[in-house]
């Protein structure tokens, strides 16, 4: 019998990463399709947009993401080094703070000591870095695999309006984008949801009415100075 509990904890880093990216491609390519269409413009013009939205907004995601969770990491190796300086400075201070931690969560004074002692014999550093700092290995900041996992998604979700474009009559290119768009946002919810363990119901209609928000606002934008231009 396997009695080995399925947590999905680990998976927080790359999959907020991951929805974030491809929503925001879905959201921000479809309204810049749907704004511009619109307004009346050719389809090559629609596709030129959408192409630029894409190739910005993905560029944008990734340096965002990375200036982002960069700072993350710059703020828990500062926290990292002045524990380190300090447990050269005061080892017995810091076990004892250690088995204060320990105490507060449920031990009795004694075992919260000895745990503090063992624990710190083997990676003493490590230690204060999970049960005083709240740091840890799944949910430590990586720059770079958030930084491509955000472009990467941004590139997938926005190629999904825009191969709507391609393949819908111009005529039709508002109401295809905004319905077909919909659908992924409703797929990439359920999706969501379903790896992280989420309710499912839940996630689908936050993104598709945040997404239904943004591609009514920006065609009516679109079919405004459209008419007046």
């Amino acid at each position: 019998m396997n009695n080995t509990e399925l947590h999905r904890t680990h998976r927080i880093g790359w999959l907020r990463a991951a929805v974030l990216g491809a929503n925001d491609g879905i959201v921000s390519t479809a309204s810049l399709v749907v704004g511009v269409a619109a307004a009346e413009a050719t389809r090559s013009s629609v596709l030129v947009a959408g192409m630029a939205g894409m190739v910005a907004g993905a560029m944008a995601m990734a340096a965002g993401e990375y200036v982002s969770v960069s700072s993350q990491a710059d703020t828990e190796n500062a926290d990292l080094e002045r524990e380190r300086k300090e447990l050269a400075t005061d080892f017995e201070f810091e076990q004892t703070e250690l088995a204060a931690i320990y105490v507060k969560r449920g031990l009795d004074a004694e075992l919260a000591r000895q745990v503090a002692a063992q624990l710190m014999a083997k990676d003493a550093l490590g230690a204060h870095a999970r049960d005083e700092l709240g740091f840890s290995d799944t949910l430590s900041a990586r720059p770079v695999q958030a930084a491509f996992a955000s472009a990467g998604s941004f590139t997938v979700g926005a190629a999904m309006p825009m191969l709507v474009v391609v393949l819908v009559p111009a005529n039709l290119l508002v109401w295809a984008v905004s319905g077909g768009s919909l659908i992924f946002l409703a797929f990439l919810g359920a999706l969501a949801a379903r790896v992280g363990g989420a309710p499912v119901w839940k996630s689908v209609v936050r993104v598709t009415f945040w997404g239904a928000l943004a591609m009514a606002l920006t065609a009516g934008v679109g079919a405004l100075f459209g008419a007046k231009l």
